[in-house]
């Protein structure tokens, strides 16, 4: 019996700012795989495989702002072209490469607290992350901010039940943020 080769194709991608490829990776790889298996980048974690538990989000920089989408079940070439931003973009690096500053998230994360084993984190930094600049372009009414927060942080899964410091983390970070909160909307 002869072994199936699976099927290679060329990909590009944008990844924190920097160009990656061309690499030949196998057509129907997921993301999540090839950021961990070609380039390195293993920030971000395969979880469930399904796409339900949202530890391996990224965020997709484009038209109509950034958005989350699930590395586990989205193929990598579907990728290409797009401006991908993984858990290792967040923090601020000086030209050497060394952390010289987390993220508002990152750090509002780490002073609260919140999270226990880690595993789900750089799915919840993505979520905050997108929920934070989306609402610097379209601020919430001072009465929906728990609304919003469990509407942007609801779909990811905490194994550990980080959840009650995840939520209060970014609620800080959100009231405490110029810009992020508008007058009441009643």
């Amino acid at each position: 019996m002869s072994a199936t080769l699976l099927p290679m194709r060329s990909l590009t991608l944008k990844i924190n700012g920097r160009d990656y490829g061309p690499i030949e990776v196998p057509e129907d790889m997921m993301l999540v795989d090839v950021l961990h298996e070609y380039l390195g980048l293993t920030g971000t974690r395969f979880g469930c495989g399904q796409g339900v538990c949202r530890a391996c989000t990224v965020i997709v920089d484009g038209d109509g702002g950034p958005r989350e989408v699930r590395s586990c079940i989205t193929g990598a070439h579907w990728f290409a072209g797009k401006s991908i931003r993984t858990v290792e973009g967040h923090a601020k690096r000086d030209e050497t490469g060394k952390i010289v500053s987390l993220s508002p998230v990152q750090q509002a994360f780490l002073d609260h607290f919140s999270f226990q084993c880690g595993y789900c984190t750089p799915g919840f930094v993505n979520a905050a992350t997108v929920l934070l600049e989306t609402l610097a372009e379209s601020p919430v009414a001072a009465d929906r901010v728990e609304e919003t927060i469990s509407e942007a942080l609801n779909p990811h899964l905490c194994r550990c039940t980080g959840y009650v410091r995840y939520y209060q983390a970014v609620k800080d970070l959100v009231l405490s943020t110029p810009g992020l909160v508008k007058e009441t909307s009643r």
